[in-house]
């Protein structure tokens, strides 16, 4: 088990029968109330953490720096958020200072036109 995996004690209230619904399937299920509970949190987050709606606000939220990178590795996964990282430093990249071309006669006055079919008699 890693340090991330240690145990934090986690405190909240919950309206009373939602309490008492858990407490009924812990017992069916022969589990106790915190597996049920952290289970339940894990679907969660990997559903949320799947759809398309999430990806997107955490994108925007990233490359608006209202997210550290740390923070994305820990929402969408470490592939996906060095993708971003990719992406959100193309973004950032300032634009190609290119000089306008000289004019050049690349065909060195040899060029000729080619014919299309609106020119061919059918």
């Amino acid at each position: 088990m890693s340090a991330s995996d240690d145990p934090r004690r986690v405190h909240f209230q919950s309206p009373e029968y939602l309490v008492d619904r858990l407490d009924a399937i812990a017992e069916l299920f022969d589990k106790d109330r915190t597996d049920l509970l952290v289970e339940a949190i894990r679907e969660y987050i990997e559903d949320t953490a799947d759809s398309e709606t999430f990806q997107k606000l955490v994108a925007t939220k990233y490359y608006d720096d209202q997210l550290e990178f740390e923070t994305v590795k820990q929402l969408v996964g470490a592939e996906t958020a060095q993708r971003l990282r990719l992406l959100k430093a193309d973004l950032e990249d300032e634009a190609l200072d290119l000089a306008a071309p000289d004019d050049v006669d690349i065909y060195d006055g040899d060029a000729t036109a080619a014919e299309t079919a609106a020119d061919d008699e059918r």
